[in-house]
Formats: structure tokens, C-alpha cells, sequence
């Protein structure tokens, strides 16, 4: 067997001298009429190139991205021509004046690449080249193709690769005798046929085990050696051929692109130009300079959702290198994409993931990528979705894995509910990645926000940031801590890790000179966060000693901590802690123990009067909180600060919207003990009483009503009013109950117009204090106006309450049947005069037990012995007592109203009619009511029971005598 050698081919063959045979047979395919054509497209051109630049300079001034866009589309098809011209071999110029049109200066090889090569064997071109007058049809061509068959100088077209043969023409010489395919290494063999190399070498290789001789493949002449010479020429001239096909290629695509006559149109240009694209880079290059990529970007807002799919595929594939990514980045391709997310067509979808895929490799596009609005929000949602989509799922992972390159990007993602990249680089990266991870948390939470669960190992690196030393980190540390601890489910993770004795430590021990205020500040404000969320106090531990938050250690330190000269908010986190602590029985005790022992109720009470509103708030709860257990003690410091009682009322009663420190302010004045002298006076003397009474009517006409404030505002105004019933032994004190006539007032607000039960209770225990002044300040009537009493007790308690608000002289004085003497709502606060009965009676029928027993206790005032009880059983009972008393028994089966309401009904059976009488001794509810009193009520409550028994003939009469008589 002869082994196969293969040589170089002659250099008479060279390139030079194929050129020239090429240069020479298109010169002599000139027609004669190419002076004056050349010359009509040179002005043509130059028109449009004038007319270009016009387009470009109006679209700059209007800034329109269409016209820029047409512009730059005119452009390149301008470009293409005056390629084509610089084509045609110089020979076909001569010496006419237009070739004083600047050409620039290209190789030999450029200027030859419109010329129809000839194959060094002679061959003829399979089809006939594009005529040079045929250039300027091109367009219109183009444009009729894609609705039929075109015939163009005689020719018969139907796809863009059939006009690339039409123009750049395909020969005979480059086709392969065995493969009928272009040659890509052409040899030639013994008899003088041209094959491509691998080819002939596998039609050699069969005859390798067989005895036969090898024949020519075309010739089938007997071939005495194997032996193959390279073509060079040959090859050099099909490389240049195929370049040159694949450019003219892509130039009719993008001009088939740029008409976009139908969708046909559109989807073949962008098939031919994919298949190039795979081909080689050069092709990418050349659609990039030519617009193909930026033309591509808006067929993505294409009707037709076969073309944007397609042009999702094309862009994809020139996105691969960075020049590609760099012209895309300057289009709206982005946000595009990132709308076609969302199409219900699945491949459409996959299309455009795997598309921001390859855009998400380049660092310059990160930020356009997340900066698109929708952009992280959707390809989080992909991604949380897997099971919807797992493919789109974990293309969105791999293009958020990439967006994390960006530090902003982690935000947006942390913005969209994704916090793991967030988290990760928090707890993993560098020292500067932490900070502004730290910085993004801060944000995301203060300013927008954001609820953020964070897990253990974000909890840790925080904690130990703030164990740290360096200042900015520990501030950043605390300050993200301060925000996340607001959300309740992060506070237990922050106590296992650790937080709390480190936030102890802040506070308690730390001091560092130059953050001292702030972190105490900040480590207090996460401390306040976590006692608040619920956590046991009693277990929680705060240093290595094994104190807890409930033990006396903390609490002392706590309390010392509040100062006037602190900053607010720290002073507001430490009252925020007390209030919370306070809410338990064992750490309410220990605050108590060491504010009264340590004297410390001043600094709350300064703090009280601080401008800030909150702040203000807080102390004043805390001092609402201890007043059961160390009201005197507040109180006595109160009166003690200078014009502190002054400022409170002032306060209180500011007119305009009811606002929330208005409210705590009047519960306060409400809930400190009511017998303190000093206070009560002291209110009296810094008009106190007509400020209240001017609220309340401000309030009952509607003003404030709308407010959420209005109620505990109300009840706080009432309750400031009665607690000066309690001290009406004090001269100062009853003078102003007469002068503003008090017992008029709670009788007004008896009806429940104010809509509080507390109002109604409120004003039930003040009449009540007043009642029992009455018979100490009833007047004995003149002797010479006694004879004159005639009015019936009916007409007296009709009467009554048109009396009250009336000076009572000498001639309309009525004695009282009740008291037996001169009385008026005014003067005495007479129950009777100020027609409160009815009002108290009608308390009797509210579902609130403790309203119920206030309105018995008032109306128990009028049955004391010191009074006339007859007289009062009598007023009573004109107002149907007896049913309203045991119904109100019957509903409030409780200990706390037996004995009040077996009193009334004891002095009905003793001082009322038969009527009064029957009612109570008919009603089958009140022998077992007695019974269980007798059974388990109190010492008072078992006598009066057995006494009523005793008179319903249910238990012996012990005092009854009994004579003996024997038989």
C-alpha cells in the first residue's frame, strides 16, 4: 500500500494572481452607463448622510429614543452602501470627478470582496452575480420577497440565503466531488480532481483492506499514488468566500430586520442570524457594529410572541461577550426581559431567565439588572416558587447568586422578602461587608419598615459586634440590634444568644469616652424591646453573678439610672423597662421598695413634666402604675415641685383635640389617693374645678368626642372632681363643692350621657360623699315658716330638681322630709333636691357589678339612722325601689352587693307600705339569695340575712316571748 503524502501547491497559484483574474472579469462586466450610475448613488448618499445628521441633531433636542433609533437605522443601511461601492474594483472609475468622495483606504482583499471569484480550474459560478445597476432594487426586493415568489432579473427567489448566493455567488470550485458540500481543506489528487481532505481520505481508507486498486472518485481513472497536494489558493480563496457570504449574510438580515414588512420576514432574518452568530465571533461582532443587537432590544415589545421568543435566543447568544452585554446595557432590553418573566408561555419564560443569566455575568450590568424596578421582586418570587417552575427556579437562584455581587442588589432582595444573601454576607463577609450589611438592616427597618426575622447566626455576629472595640462597628451594631428588636419573635433568639447581659454591661458597667450616651441609649432601647415582648423576667440572667432582670441588683441599677440630664431616649427605655416589669407582683414590690427607700419618685415626677411627649407618657404611667402602692409618697413630691400641681391642671385642661398625654395626666390626678389634703387643696387653689367642669361640658357638647382619648380623658376629669369629695372637711375644698355646685353636676352625669360606666360609677361614689354632709349641713327651717309646709313628698321630689339650680330665699323655703331641714343641691348637696334618685336608680340596671354597688352605697346614705328613713323609704318607693333592688340581686349574684342590697330591702320591710311591703315578701328569688348570704357572706352580711329571714317567717324569732300554760 502506498502511503499518502501531501504536499503545498505551486506558487503559480498564488493569491495575487487569483485576484487579478478577478479584478480583470469584473472590469469586463462593467456596463457602460456605470459612470452616471455611480455617480447619482455618491450624491445619493451624500444626501442621506446630510439628511442623517439633520435626524440626529433633532433627536438630541427632543430626546426622543425612536428618532435616535431611526437615525442610527438609516445609517447603517447608508453604511451598507457605501461598503458595496467600495467593492467595485477602481478600474471601473476611470478619472470622473466623483470619485473625489472620500473612500477610505482598504486592502486589496476588501476592495476585491464584491468581485466573483474564479476557481484556478476554470469553473464557471453556479449562479449569476447581482448586476451593479441591481443594487439600488435591493430594498424593494427585499420588501416583496416575504409576500411571493419574487423574480428579480430573471431570477426566482423565496429565502435571504438564496439572494446571498444571487449576490455573492457560489462556484463549482468549491464544492467537493465526494460530499457535494463546500471544502474547508481542499487537497488535489493524482488525477488532478480537487476533494475536500477528510473526505478523500475516508473514500482512500475503504480500499485499505481490499486488493482493488483506488480509482478517482470523478475520473475513475486507476490513481497510482495516494498522494495529495494542498490547494492554498484555493483555500485561501473559499475562507474568503465564506467570509465574505456569512457578512453579506448578516448585512440582508439586519436590512430584512430593519423593513420588517411581515413576521415571516422577521423570524427568518433572526433564524439566519442565529445560525451565524454560532459560527464564528467575527459574525457577533460585525451585528454588533451594524445594530443588529441594539435593533433586536425593541423586537422585545413585539406583538407576535414567536419573534420576541426568537429574539430572546438571538440576543442570548450575542450577550456572550462583553461588547455584546455593553450595547444591551445601553438599550431598554433589560426591563423588557424582566416584563416577559411573567408570560404564561413557559419556553417564553426560560428564554428570558437564561437571557439576564448571561447579562448577569458582566459586573457592569449588576446594577442596571437590580435597579430595574420589578426586576429582584420577581426573580425572588421564581426562585421561592421552585415548585411551580424549578427550572425558571434555579435559573432566577443562579442570577440573584450573580445580582449579590452588587452590595445594593442584597438590598432590594432583603426588600423583597429575600434575606438570605442579606443574612449570609452579614455573618460571612468582610469587616466593610458587614458594616454596610448592618447599614441595609438599619435602613430597611427604621425607614421602611421592613420586618425582619433574623436567624441565630445573624443574632450572634451582631451580639458580638457589639462585644467589639471598635466604636463604629459596636454603634452599628447596636443601633440595627435597636431595630430588629422592635419585631417580638426576634427577641427570643436575641436572649438565647446571648443579648441581654451584653446590653446589661452597656448599661450598667461600660463606659467608654466616646460613645457613652449612645450606646446606653441604644443598648436600653434593645433591653426595653425584649422585656416587652414577653420574655420571663424571673428567669432571664444578667451578668455571671446569676442575677435576673426581677432581682433587686437590676431593678436598683435601673431606677438610678433615671435622670433629668440624661438623654430622653434613654430615660424613656429605662421607664419603658420599669413599666414592663412593673406589670408582675414580685417586680412591682422591689420597685416600690426601692423608689421609697432611695427616695427616687422625684426624677419620675420631673420627667413627667418633660416637653417630650412620650416621655412625659411613660413617666406618667409609671406613676399611675405605683400610686396604689406609694401614692402619698408621689404626692408629697408633686406638691413639692414648684408649680407642678399649676402645670397639671393647665395641661389637663387645654382646650382643642383631646390628646393622649391629656388623658394620662387626668387618670393620674385620678388615681392618686383621694384623702390627701394637700394635693386636693392645692388643686382648688390653682382653679382646678372650674377647669375640669369647663371640659367636661366641652366634652358632653361633642368636642373631642371623635378621639380615642375621649373616654379615659372624661372618666380622669370626673375622677379629679370626686376625689375632691373625699376631703370636704377641708374648708378650701367644700366651699368650691357649693360655689360650682358639685352635687348637680355628678347628678348630670348619672344618665351615662358621657357613655362610661367608670363616669357613672365615678359620679355614684362622689354623690355619696356629699350625701353624707347633708344632715350636718341641713339648716332647721324659721319657726314662723313651719306652719306654711304643705307640698305633699311627691310634689317635693317633682320639684326637686328645678330647685336645685335656683338661690333658695326666704319666702320658697320648703323643708326637707329626708334631712328635716332647709336643703338645696348647692348648700347641702340634698339627693332629694338634685333630683339624683332617679339617677341612681337607674344605675341599678347596668351589667357593671361596680357601678351597681356605688348606686346602692349613694342611695344607703338616704336609710341611715341620722335620717328620717320613713320619709326616704316613702321617696323611695314612689320611685319603684323594691323591683329595681331585686332585680339588680337577682343579675349580680355576688358577695360584694349582698349586704347593700339586703339593707335596702330591710328598711323597706320595716318603714314601707303594705304594697312596698308585698313586692319584697313576693319575690320567690330573695329567700334563696338570703340563705346563701346567711351561708357565706360576711359577719354584717349573715345578720342582716337573718334578720330579713327572720321577718319572711324562715327562720325562729328568738326575741319573741312565750308563756308557759299547764293544763
Amino acid at each position: 500500500m502506498l502511503s499518502v503524502a501531501t504536499t503545498n501547491g505551486s506558487q503559480g497559484n498564488s493569491m495575487e494572481t487569483v485576484m487579478a483574474t478577478m479584478e480583470r472579469q469584473t472590469a469586463r462586466r462593467t456596463q457602460t452607463n456605470v459612470t452616471q450610475m455611480m455617480e447619482s448613488i455618491f450624491a445619493s448618499v451624500s444626501l442621506a448622510k446630510d439628511l442623517s445628521a439633520r435626524c440626529k441633531s433633532r433627536a438630541l433636542q427632543v430626546t426622543d429614543d425612536e428618532i435616535q433609533s431611526t437615525a442610527q437605522d438609516l445609517e447603517n443601511v447608508l453604511q451598507n452602501i457605501y461598503d458595496d461601492l467600495c467593492r467595485i474594483p477602481a478600474s471601473a472609475f476611470g478619472s470622473s470627478a466623483y470619485m473625489d468622495v472620500p473612500i477610505k483606504s482598504q486592502p486589496m482583499r476588501d476592495c476585491c470582496k464584491a468581485d466573483i471569484p474564479i476557481n484556478v480550474m476554470g469553473n464557471r459560478p453556479r449562479t449569476r452575480s447581482l448586476r451593479d445597476n441591481d443594487t439600488p432594487r435591493l430594498v424593494d426586493f427585499l420588501k416583496g420577497m416575504y409576500h411571493e415568489s419574487h423574480e428579480f432579473s430573471g431570477q426566482m427567489f423565496n429565502t435571504l440565503l438564496e439572494v446571498t448566493e444571487y449576490i455573492e455567488p457560489l462556484y463549482d470550485a468549491f464544492i467537493c466531488a465526494l460530499t457535494n458540500e463546500i471544502m474547508t481543506d481542499p487537497v488535489m489528487i493524482e488525477s488532478g480532481v480537487t476533494c475536500d481532505r477528510r473526505a478523500i481520505e475516508e473514500y482512500i481508507e475503504r480500499f485499505a483492506d481490499s486488493s482493488e486498486p483506488v480509482y478517482c472518485p470523478v475520473t475513475k481513472m486507476t490513481m497510482q499514488s495516494k498522494t495529495m497536494v494542498s490547494n492554498a489558493s484555493l483555500k485561501c480563496v473559499i475562507e474568503e468566500w465564506t467570509m465574505r457570504n456569512e457578512i453579506m449574510r448578516v448585512r440582508i438580515a439586519r436590512t430584512a430586520l430593519s423593513l420588517s414588512t411581515t413576521d415571516t420576514m422577521v423570524l427568518e432574518a433572526i433564524h439566519e442570524l442565529k445560525l451565524l452568530a454560532k459560527l464564528r465571533v467575527k459574525n457577533r461582532e460585525l451585528m454588533h457594529k451594524i445594530g443588529v443587537t441594539k435593533f433586536l432590544a425593541r423586537l422585545l415589545d413585539n406583538h407576535n410572541d414567536q419573534i420576541q421568543f426568537e429574539a430572546l435566543k438571538l440576543l442570548c447568544l450575542l450577550a456572550q461577550d462583553e461588547e455584546g452585554k455593553d450595547i444591551i446595557g445601553k438599550t431598554k432590553a433589560i426591563a423588557r426581559t424582566i416584563k416577559l418573566l411573567s408570560s404564561n408561555s413557559t419556553d417564553e419564560r426560560h428564554a428570558a431567565i437564561s437571557f439576564l443569566l448571561e447579562l448577569s455575568e458582566s459586573q457592569l450590568l449588576l446594577d442596571n439588572i437590580g435597579s430595574t424596578p420589578g426586576s429582584i421582586l420577581i426573580l425572588t418570587t421564581m426562585k421561592l416558587n421552585s415548585s411551580d417552575d424549578p427550572i425558571a427556579a434555579a435559573r432566577a437562584g443562579a442570577v440573584l447568586k450573580n445580582l449579590e455581587k452588587c452590595p445594593k442588589n442584597i438590598k432590594y432582595m432583603a426588600e423583597s422578602g429575600y434575606l438570605e444573601p442579606l443574612q449570609s454576607h452579614l455573618v460571612e463577609g468582610s469587616e466593610e461587608i458587614q458594616m454596610e450589611m448592618v447599614g441595609y438592616l438599619c435602613e430597611l427597618v427604621q425607614e421602611q419598615e421592613l420586618t425582619i426575622d433574623i436567624n441565630r447566626s445573624t443574632s450572634e455576629i451582631l451580639v458580638k459586634m457589639v462585644r467589639g472595640c471598635n466604636p463604629m462597628v459596636r454603634k452599628a451594631a447596636l443601633n440595627v440590634l435597636a431595630q430588629l428588636s422592635l419585631h417580638r419573635p426576634n427577641n427570643k433568639m436575641l436572649v438565647d444568644t446571648g443579648a441581654v447581659p451584653v446590653m446589661i454591661e452597656e448599661l450598667f458597667i461600660r463606659k467608654v469616652d466616646d460613645e457613652p450616651v449612645n450606646s446606653m441609649a441604644n443598648a436600653a432601647t434593645v433591653l426595653a424591646n425584649i422585656v416587652e415582648s414577653g420574655i420571663d423576667p424571673d428567669t432571664t440572667v444578667v451578668n455571671k453573678e446569676g442575677h435576673v432582670l426581677t432581682s433587686k441588683y437590676s431593678i436598683y441599677n435601673f431606677v438610678h439610672m433615671l435622670k433629668c440630664f440624661m438623654p430622653d431616649d434613654l430615660n424613656l427605655s429605662v421607664l419603658r423597662i420599669l413599666l414592663a416589669l412593673t406589670a408582675l407582683a414580685k417586680p412591682l414590690d422591689t420597685v416600690v421598695s426601692v423608689i421609697r427607700e432611695n427616695y427616687r419618685g422625684h426624677s419620675i415626677i420631673e420627667l413627667m413634666g418633660s416637653p417630650t411627649e412620650v416621655l412625659s407618657l411613660a413617666a406618667t404611667r409609671l406613676l399611675i402604675t405605683l400610686s396604689p402602692h406609694i401614692g402619698h409618697t408621689i404626692v408629697e413630691r408633686l406638691c413639692k415641685t414648684q408649680g407642678q400641681p399649676h402645670k397639671l391642671v393647665k395641661s389637663i385642661s387645654h382646650a382643642g383635640r383631646i390628646t393622649e398625654r391629656q388623658a394620662t395626666l387626668a387618670t393620674l390626678l385620678a388615681k392618686l389617693p383621694y384623702r390627701n389634703t394637700s394635693l386636693n387643696i392645692a388643686l382648688v387653689k390653682d382653679g382646678a374645678v372650674p377647669a375640669m367642669l369647663r371640659a367636661i361640658k366641652e366634652v358632653e357638647n361633642g368636642a373631642g368626642r371623635s378621639s380615642r382619648q375621649a373616654v379615659p380623658y372624661m372618666e380622669g376629669l370626673v375622677g379629679t372632681l370626686v376625689r375632691l369629695t373625699a376631703t370636704l372637711f377641708s374648708p378650701e375644698v367644700l366651699k368650691a363643692a357649693m360655689d360650682h355646685n358639685l352635687a348637680s353636676v355628678l347628678t348630670e352625669l348619672l344618665d351615662g350621657a358621657a357613655g362610661s360606666d367608670e363616669v357613672q360609677r365615678l359620679a355614684a361614689v362622689g354623690l355619696e360623699n356629699l350625701s353624707y354632709l347633708s344632715i350636718k349641713l341641713s339648716r332647721p327651717p324659721p319657726d314662723e315658716l313651719q306652719f306654711k309646709k304643705k307640698n305633699t313628698l311627691l310634689k317635693l321630689l317633682k320639684d326637686s330638681k328645678a330647685h336645685s339650680n335656683k338661690k333658695t330665699s326666704l319666702h320658697q323655703v320648703c323643708v326637707c322630709p329626708v334631712h328635716r331641714g332647709v336643703c338645696s343641691p348647692a348648700a347641702t348637696f340634698c339627693l332629694l333636691e338634685a333630683g339624683a334618685l332617679e339617677g341612681l336608680l337607674g344605675c341599678l340596671e347596668n351589667d357593671n357589678i361596680r357601678v351597681v354597688e356605688a348606686a346602692l352605697r349613694a342611695l344607703c346614705t338616704l336609710l341611715d339612722e341620722r335620717v328620717d328613713v320613713e320619709k326616704s323609704v316613702a321617696a323611695l318607693a314612689e320611685l319603684d325601689v323594691a323591683r329595681r333592688v331585686l332585680a339588680a340581686l337577682r343579675q349580680h349574684r355576688q358577695n360584694v352587693l349582698w349586704q347593700k342590697c339586703f339593707c335596702v330591702v330591710e328598711k323597706l320591710l320595716d318603714h314601707g307600705d303594705d304594697r312596698c311591703v308585698r313586692e319584697v315578701t313576693g319575690d320567690r328569688m330573695l329567700p334563696t339569695a338570703l340563705v346563701s348570704a346567711f351561708h357565706r357572706g360576711d359577719e354584717s352580711t349573715k345578720q342582716t340575712a337573718e334578720s330579713i329571714l327572720r321577718r319572711l317567717h324562715k327562720m325562729p324569732d328568738y326575741s319573741a316571748t312565750y308563756v308557759s300554760m299547764e293544763f
